[in-house]
């Protein structure tokens, strides 16, 4: 599936089912909040830090996808093609790592 489509998708449900969007400032401190999870989650699990009982049960994969979710609405929000974003960036990271990556000792 294309971003553009997840897009369309995220703008449809929030339409039907959450009514409307949340402004920017609101989705910007959600955003905050889901990249926590996301980091407790990695901390916890791949880090050094013990991981909680209550932390076993988390999903990395939704918790990943809300971050995705909120992403998507502030790009429907600011009217950002995240499509045309995302292939300009690759391009971009391309052309610039080509050889950097692959010379990096520290990667060897």
């Amino acid at each position: 599936m294309e971003i553009t489509q997840l897009q369309q998708e995220v703008d449809e449900w929030i339409k039907t089912v959450g009514v409307r969007y949340f402004n920017e400032l609101t989705n910007m401190a959600m955003l905050t909040d889901e990249v926590g999870e996301v980091a407790r989650i990695i901390a916890r699990r791949y880090g050094e830090q013990s991981e909680k009982e209550s932390d076993k049960t988390k999903d990395l994969g939704e918790e990943l996808a809300d971050v995705l979710f909120v992403t998507l609405c502030l790009a429907n929000q600011t009217g950002t093609n995240l499509q045309e974003a995302f292939d300009r960036k690759m391009k971009l990271k391309t052309e610039r790592d080509q050889k950097r990556h692959l010379n990096n000792e520290k990667l060897k």
